[in-house]
């Protein structure tokens, strides 16, 4: 179990911060307190160190300074320096190169590389004695993925999905890289975290029937062993299991591909889909109380309480929980207007609170967050109603659970003739997606006249071929070039009770019932095969009860004097009962997915991780999607 001072488990999030400032910062300080070091990184680990850290946690460690390895620097002989980078080629020779002669750039150097070092470039180290006599510590840390969210991570492999699922992707170099860099980067989720993942991977081939898997099932088999191969290593280690201590369940995209396009109303997944957001930071408009107008950068992420707390809610329900806390916040601070002056039974206006705010400091914070938050709320509302999404979205989930046909579709583009391109394009890959074999070239011409959608667009629609999602009728075999039966596609269950009373939150991830499958041990083996049979086996169920014979206590619970980073801020949990689940998708992962993560986590009494190659809205998958194979010229 990976554990903080004191023995504590502690949650994912934790874990990983952890491991960045205590096992290696903390450790290049040593006894001394005074000295302060520089901090050396390259492109890779600066996004590691940044998704999890802020600069005063860093300072905190005895950092003074942090600098990129790519570009030139100043002599700071008086100081060491931590250097925290791949193990590629050209970062250890830059490394190197700052390091030797007569003039390094730093008294000492502590090295932590993010994955293993390579032996042909451990022995140019070797070599150089002048450079060894400099070096202070030499370390694998193990660290090179991004913790994006307190239950979520990525490889930063945006380009995936094309590399691996492309026309001709099989077999080339860039498919080759992609899986090693995969299988790379994900070892060392397991190795800084110090947990034996028992490995299954999602396989839509049965030997019982003789078929033949889809392009999902090569890609998942080849990650799966090659990763089977590299964490069987780390037992070496010392500290490291020798059994198994959490669940891994390797799937592709077309185990779910309705899920990056269908329109999800909780407010981070309307947030990163209908406004711009690059990566947790927003930016937006603010108008000064001089009448300027300024744009601000704020970061939505765990120091934001209320981020934390509405981040996972319906569209409904955060504006009744925005109103809730506006109407409290003027209550409970009719003792500012009597400090103003001001009669206090008279209803504070936003200019009011603004003036308030400005003679009050104490409640600029405060303040600044719900306007912040009342701004984005408002901006998806006004999205929402702009864009018809009520009407768009009753017909998604119809589609996606069999109530509604083509000729609905047909009907809403009727009504709704200025209907943006991409939603038209979601629309129709959810129909594709749900309805298997329904589409010919006929019907494929005459989708694209009715909806006046590019070639381009189309090709999206056609590449779900590619993923192993049968949208063509067999007659019409010009994409089904791998053999493959007829898709089964899962019955997805209506979440709405589940979901409260909120329109349009029937549909849910099938990322959830493979987590509570597996949680109950109903996973099925054919469908989800393992890599190697468990030498421990996890008898947790949905109950909680954890596994009588794990070697380890599971390894997540609340932060040490704080609330649970896994429970969103909402509290902390009552305690974890079983051993963590990690789910990896291959080609983008999705707000939503993450969100069932946070809600499984607090169901199950188990910490849920789900991890995937990027984090992508609804765009970004459409964009990935029209590059998995060359545009075919249609005669319309």
């Amino acid at each position: 179990m990976a554990s903080s001072e004191g023995n504590e488990p502690r949650s994912f999030a934790q874990a990983t911060k952890d491991h960045l400032l205590v096992d290696m910062l903390r450790s290049a300080r040593g006894g001394s307190s005074t000295e302060w070091k520089v901090l050396v990184m390259d492109d890779v680990t600066v996004k590691v160190m940044s998704t999890r850290c802020h600069i005063s946690d860093i300072t905190d460690e005895g950092i003074s300074l942090v600098e990129s390895l790519k570009k030139r620097r100043q002599p700071l002989t008086t100081l060491d320096a931590v250097y925290f980078i791949t193990p590629s080629r050209e970062s250890v020779t830059k490394f190197m190169q700052d390091m030797t002669g007569s003039g390094p750039l730093y008294r000492k150097a502590y090295v932590f590389f993010s994955s293993t070092l390579p032996r042909d470039l451990l022995g140019r180290i070797k070599e150089d004695r002048t450079l060894l006599s400099r070096i202070a510590a030499l370390k694998e840390v193990n660290m090179e993925y991004l913790a994006v969210d307190t239950q979520g991570f990525v490889v930063d492999l945006p380009e995936a999905l094309p590399h691996l699922f492309g026309e001709h992707s099989a077999g080339s170099r860039e498919f080759d890289l992609c899986i090693g860099n995969i299988v790379t980067r994900l070892t060392t989720v397991f190795a800084a975290l110090k947990e034996l993942p028992a490995i299954r991977f999602r396989s839509t081939s049965s030997s019982s029937a003789g078929a033949q898997g889809g392009p999902g099932d090569v890609v998942c088999s080849k990650i799966a062993t090659q990763l089977s191969d590299r964490v069987s290593q780390l037992q070496r280690l010392q500290g490291f299991p020798q059994r198994e201590t959490c669940d891994l369940v390797i799937v592709d995209r077309a185990f779910d591909p309705v899920a990056p396009v269908i329109h999800e109303f909780t407010y981070e997944a309307m947030l990163h889909d209908l406004l711009e957001v690059d990566g947790t930071k927003f930016k937006y408009e603010v108008t000064t109380s001089g009448g300027r107008t300024e744009t601000k950068e704020v970061l939505l992420e765990e120091h934001d309480s209320l981020w934390m707390e509405l981040r996972d809610s319906h569209i409904a329900e955060v504006n009744i929980k925005l109103d809730e806390k506006m109407s409290k916040f003027r209550s409970m601070n009719k003792v500012a207007m009597i400090k103003l002056g001001r009669d206090s039974q008279q209803d504070l206006s936003t200019k009011d609170i603004k003036t308030m705010v400005q003679a009050l400091p104490q409640y600029r914070d405060q303040i600044d967050k719900l306007g912040l938050h009342v701004h984005i709320a408002t901006k998806l509302m006004d999205r929402f109603k702009e864009k018809r999404l009520k009407e768009i979205a009753n017909l998604e989930q119809d589609l996606v659970f069999g109530d509604a046909t083509s000729k609905e579709m047909q009907a809403l583009f009727m009504a709704i003739p200025n209907m943006h391109p991409e939603d038209k394009l979601r629309l129709l890959m959810i129909y594709a997606a749900s309805h298997p074999e329904k589409l010919d070239p006929k019907k494929e011409r005459q989708w694209m006249k009715i909806l006046e959608i590019s070639g381009e667009d189309w090709n999206a629609v056609n590449n779900l071929e590619h993923l192993g999602v049968s949208v063509f009728k067999k007659s019409s075999s010009a994409f089904l070039k791998f053999g493959m039966k007829k898709s089964r596609r899962p019955m997805r269950k209506d979440r709405q009770e589940d979901e409260g009373q909120w329109d349009l939150s029937k549909f849910s991830p099938l990322l959830q019932d493979v987590v509570e499958d597996l949680a109950k041990g109903e996973l099925s083996k054919e469908e989800y095969p393992y890599v190697k049979e468990p030498s421990v086996v996890d008898t947790s169920s949905s109950s909680g009860r954890a596994g009588g014979t794990s070697v380890r206590a599971p390894t997540w619970a609340k932060k040490r004097g704080d609330k649970a980073e896994g429970d969103g801020g909402r509290g902390p949990l009552s305690g974890p009962r079983g051993r963590r689940i990690f789910v990896f998708i291959v080609g983008g992962m999705t707000p939503s997915e993450l969100r069932t993560a946070h809600k499984l986590t607090s169901q199950l009494k188990r910490e849920v991780v789900v991890g995937s190659t990027s984090v992508d809205n609804p765009h970004r998958f459409l964009q990935n999607m029209k590059l998995l194979s060359q545009l075919d010229t249609l005669d319309i």
